[in-house]
């Protein structure tokens, strides 16, 4: 069998494992755990509060501080399968390239991992190489903050990290962050007709709306000199707003949902501020004015941290020679490697696969690009010994 057939059969296997954020992650985990622990790996699950999702940390090679850390996560983005040519959870290949949920995003690293996982632990005797795999990094990297609790009170954690999100390849040393909301309005119902003896939950999220694109204008006025962003600037976008009953009834409650990508860490610092002032002083006293149970509930669904560039960061230079890069980019879309970052990791994103092709029906992954993942790996593995 061929190195990339090999690698080919793992990712089938994983993705057949159907792990929409909704549902559970425990089976593609438990398949992660018996592959490495039968190379040696020390592997622990962390199951969350449900009993429904978990996360894995495994290690080769010796239990002392440092090494580097290949990370990945194991949820998907649901389908309609509807709009795909072939069974979603059924890897399909058709001129070279891997269909299926997941194969980009990011299963195909995944599985290049574990088809170089005998060849990592021959060589990790003096320095350890860990393997990171979580849930719910889709609907707001759940998995990786309760991971970093996890790492944070060990006095031995790893020192570089690869995240093998879909990058084609390239070195990425910085990314936005990725901050999602969803705010419920709850007012007061009645007859249209008589709309001062109600509270229009529809109209006060259509008053929020509105001064949240006040200040997506002073995101793009407050974009940092010399950013390397496109857009240069901190992003807000509002996703959905539902609410209401019918044409004559004034609407009692309506959900918002929408998030904001800052460049800085002061970018969402400004919106949460000016938002929350906006709410006190303006929509919650008039929505209370006659209604004193009426109110504005804001859910944080996820806080994803930004990935900062760094003058020394030695995870970059790693990936430099791995992969023969010269060059580190950045990029719009976020991901774990700043929740890393933050516990004091070097921290780089490189993966196989476009991100042109994650969330799309017909998602694939190309074989060029599995071997090149694949070949990094060789390539970490000869420096290791």
């Amino acid at each position: 069998m061929s190195e990339l057939a090999a690698c080919r059969d793992i990712l089938a296997d994983l993705i057949a494992f159907p792990s929409v954020s909704s549902t559970s992650n425990l089976p593609v985990i438990a398949y992660i755990a018996d592959r490495l622990a039968d190379v040696g790996a020390r592997v622990e699950i962390f199951t969350d509060e449900t009993g429904t999702k978990a996360n894995l940390f495994a290690s080769l090679g010796p239990d002392v501080a440092g090494g580097l850390m290949l990370s990945g996560h194991t949820d998907v983005v649901p389908v309609d399968e509807h709009m795909w040519m072939s069974d979603p959870f059924e890897l399909a290949e058709r001129d070279g390239r891997f269909y299926g949920r997941g194969t980009c995003d990011m299963k195909g690293f995944i599985a290049c991992c574990l088809a170089r996982r005998e060849q990592l632990a021959a060589v990790a005797e003096k320095r350890p190489i860990h393997f990171a795999f979580t849930h719910d990094e889709e609907v707001g990297c759940i998995g990786a903050k309760n991971l970093v609790e996890h790492l944070k009170d060990r006095d031995i954690r790893p020192g570089l990290a690869i995240v093998g999100e879909p990058t084609l390849m390239r070195v990425i040393e910085g990314h936005k962050g990725c901050c999602e909301y969803t705010v419920t309005f709850t007012g007061r119902s009645g007859h249209s007709s008589a709309p001062d003896a109600g509270v229009n939950a529809v109209e006060y999220a259509a008053r929020y709306i509105s001064r949240l694109l006040e200040l997506r204008d002073g995101l793009i006025a407050r974009a940092p000199v010399g950013s390397r962003y496109e857009p240069p600037y901190a992003t807000l976008n509002v996703g959905g707003l539902e609410g209401g009953m019918s044409h004559n009834v004034i609407a009692p409650r309506a959900v918002l949902k929408w998030e904001t990508r800052p460049v800085v860490a002061e970018d969402l610092g400004y919106v949460k501020q000016e938002i929350a002032e906006y709410c006190r002083t303006k929509l919650l006293p008039e929505m209370r004015r006659h209604t004193p149970e009426a109110g504005i509930e804001t859910e944080v669904i996820g806080e994803a941290a930004a990935l900062f560039p760094k003058d020394a960061n030695s995870a970059r230079d790693l990936a430099f020679a791995l992969t023969g890069e010269n060059r580190a980019d950045v990029v719009p879309f976020g991901t774990e490697a700043g929740f890393f970052q933050e516990i004091g990791m070097d921290v780089v994103v490189c993966g196989p696969g476009s991100i042109d092709q994650a969330h799309k029906p017909d998602e694939f992954i190309s074989a060029e690009q599995l071997s090149q993942c694949l070949a990094m790996l060789d390539r970490l593995a000869e420096r290791w010994a």
